[in-house]
């Protein structure tokens, strides 16, 4: 009983040690690691500034198969944010700031622990260096957790090593893998449409249309008004070298209303035409080479453009429905003149004038003659 008692007794100072030893650790702690990532700096940007890719690279929800993630409205820049509850712990993440194309900084708690997250993305020889760094204070569960699993760096360390590796595999099949067609001739049917129209830079058409093109949706549901399609870019003006657009974001609607006076949604009207129709299959990143690829088309086959506006981009297939940059789908449609019909005008026969003909008299003859008198 006795050998017992100082059994008990040892483990217990040894408990106490231990729980000592652990409080009185630091608990601020930094883990810092880099790559590079093999694709463009505006690609992994946008890639990891929506929360929703992050089930394709982050190690902590790809090697849980039963984990739970919930996803708010908006998971894209400031404002975004998810949470996860896995075998591992659960946790959250919420996006405070971002610089378009530079860096992301986050706040997030993972298992009661909480921590600034901060991204940066640099141009580099091979494509661009991604920085992921957590700054942080443990709690005492924590402490007691990475004491005996080698400590905040080792853990964090490695889970970031294998989801930026992860990044730079997805990235390189994701938002490289793409396709372009030329379809040729087609025609559009006459559509009425709900927009916003102004001038855009070409860099942030993609940032601009997921916020109006979200803002139109809103409001169609809000009013009860029926929707008809998939969103659409009318480029009004396409200025490359200048970097500038003039572009009305649309909604198709199944028959045309008019807006309150002072609305900035406004409704429009698209008259039937005919179009060369071009599809990329892929990222939105590749749009231009879809336009030279039409431009060629038409140049080649000396088609005339109608100059009624630049061209029409509709978003067949986008990330709300499919999340896999390589299966989006956008349609660009180039207007041409219509052809010209020649119509047939009657043309009266002209009725030549019938000269007359000039018969000669018979000649008399002069002993005839002479016998009458």
């Amino acid at each position: 009983m006795r050998i017992l008692k100082y059994l008990f007794l040892l483990l217990l100072l040894s408990f106490v040690a231990l729980s000592i030893f652990v409080a009185t650790q630091k608990g601020d702690f930094t883990v810092e690691r880099s790559q590079i990532i093999n694709s463009p700096k505006s690609n992994v940007y946008n890639f990891v500034n929506d929360f929703r890719n992050w089930e394709d690279f982050g190690s902590w929800i790809t090697e849980d198969p039963e984990i739970k993630i919930n996803y708010p409205i908006k998971t894209i820049g400031t404002g975004a944010n998810y949470s996860w509850e896995g075998k591992d712990g659960s946790g959250n993440m919420k996006t405070i700031f971002v610089k378009e194309n530079d860096s992301i900084s986050q706040i997030m708690d993972y298992n009661g622990t909480s921590s600034s997250v901060f991204w940066t993305f640099k141009d580099t020889i091979g494509g661009t260096k991604v920085t992921w760094k957590t700054i942080g204070k443990m709690n005492f569960s924590m402490k007691v957790y990475t004491a005996f699993n080698g400590g905040m760096d080792k853990i964090i360390g490695v889970m970031y090593e294998k989801s930026l590796a992860k990044l730079d595999k997805t990235l390189d099949f994701e938002i490289n893998t793409y396709k372009v067609k030329v379809d040729g001739l087609t025609k559009i049917p006459t559509t009425y449409y709900l927009k916003q129209t102004f001038t855009s830079k070409l860099s942030k058409v993609t940032k601009n249309s997921r916020i109006v093109f979200f803002k139109i949706i809103d409001f169609c549901n809000k009013n009860n008004i029926e929707r008809n399609g998939k969103p659409f870019l009318l480029y009004h003006t396409y200025d490359l070298s200048n970097g500038l657009a003039r572009i009305s974001f649309c909604i198709p609607i199944k028959s045309q209303i008019l807006t309150s006076s002072g609305s900035d949604i406004l409704t429009g009207k698209l008259e039937n035409f005919e179009a060369v129709k071009t599809t990329l299959t892929g990222d939105y990143s590749h749009i231009k080479k879809a336009m030279d690829k039409a431009m060629g088309y038409i140049n080649s086959n000396k088609i005339i453009v109608d100059p009624t506006f630049s061209h029409l981009e509709m978003f067949k297939i986008s990330r709300s429905e499919i999340k896999n940059p390589s299966k989006w789908i956008t349609e660009i449609y180039y207007p041409i003149k219509p052809k010209v019909i020649p119509v047939n005008t009657y043309i009266p026969t002209t009725i030549k004038k019938v000269e007359a003909v000039k018969i000669p008299a018979p000649a008399i003859n002069k002993e005839e003659e002479q016998s009458e008198f």
